[in-house]
């Protein structure tokens, strides 16, 4: 059930043609307040329906768009997306709290599960939708089976090619520190974030990969993820391997698993280590960008604290 919020009004600059192809694909639509319920809320039961808020005299909404447009043909029908004028839909952009565009929500199951504001880069787009949806997932056809997801050496080419035709383009070297940290390459991603422009260097994003480079350098000559299991197993109190196996995790497959091993320390060894639990509970919750993983953390820890 969708509560009204303030009505959405945005700031209009001069008018450009810009118009989105919606008839070029079978998984991209617009959608307005006549069938919104029906297109979005109830199709979510079946298939994950990504909203774009957008307008035509949106600057960010032209860059953002096509790259969602050119996902959801890659990902041949494992989600929808849906294009929302908010000029054409004021009281829907209204519903849903909108205040500045481009907004995306991802809708599943009858509810908004994630979402962001601005134009992510193709690389934050792909790690984004890769939490919800794969490649292909809806109809099993081995022609969207043939389209897996870009690898973080594949981004770090192509983004190494559009630099060189771009050099001034600092989007694309952000973009780029992000592929080079998902690769493991740490000093070339500490590189590139060194040399981003100034209006970049503070940019959230740019913030969460220093977070993620200060934890990954722990793990330099560290075991493996296989050795500190055995070692958290045969000795509950070996709060380095804790430690070690709590930002694995986390900087893996699997943070919230990595959390749970700070809060068992900061529970059972708040002092170990010059009080490092907390430490890398306060680095954790930087790097993340769930929202709701992050809140549900940072209340336990909050508990555990006072």
């Amino acid at each position: 059930m969708l509560v009204p919020a303030p009505t959405y009004c945005g700031h209009h600059a001069t008018p450009e043609s810009f118009v989105t192809d919606t008839a070029a694909s079978p998984h991209v639509f617009d959608v307005d307040q006549t069938n919104f319920e029906a297109e979005v809320i109830q199709a979510s039961l079946d298939t994950p329906v990504l909203v774009d808020f957008w307008a035509t005299w949106c600057g960010p909404c032209k860059t953002l768009g096509p790259m969602l447009d050119k996902l959801a043909a890659e990902y041949n029908g494992a989600f929808r997306l849906a294009k929302v004028d908010v000029d054409a839909n004021q009281e829907l952009a209204a519903m849903f709290g909108i205040r500045s565009i481009p907004t995306v929500m991802l809708v599943k199951d009858g509810q908004i599960a994630d979402g962001f504001a601005g134009a992510l880069p193709e690389g934050q787009l792909r790690e984004f939708l890769s939490r919800h949806v794969q490649p292909g997932e809806a109809d099993g056809t081995p022609e969207a089976a043939a389209a897996p997801a870009e690898t973080p050496e594949q981004a770090i080419g192509r983004l190494q090619q559009a630099i060189a035709a771009e050099p001034d383009k600092g989007e694309l070297k952000l973009e780029l520190a992000v592929a080079l940290v998902q690769a493991g390459q740490s000093d070339a991603a500490e590189a590139e974030l060194d040399a981003l422009p100034a209006n970049l260097a503070t940019d959230s994003r740019a913030v969460r990969l220093r977070s993620q480079l200060d934890l990954a350098r722990t793990l330099q000559h560290a075991p493996t993820l296989a050795e500190l299991q055995q070692r958290v197993q045969a000795n509950a109190e070996d709060w380095a391997a804790h430690d070690l196996l709590g930002v694995r995790l986390l900087l893996g497959d699997d943070p919230a698993a990595g959390l749970d091993q700070f809060l068992h320390m900061l529970k059972h060894a708040r002092d170990w280590n010059d009080g490092v639990a907390k430490k890398r509970l306060l680095a954790a919750f930087n790097t993340l960008d769930d929202a709701e993983l992050v809140g549900r953390y940072r209340r336990r820890m909050a508990s555990l604290l006072f």
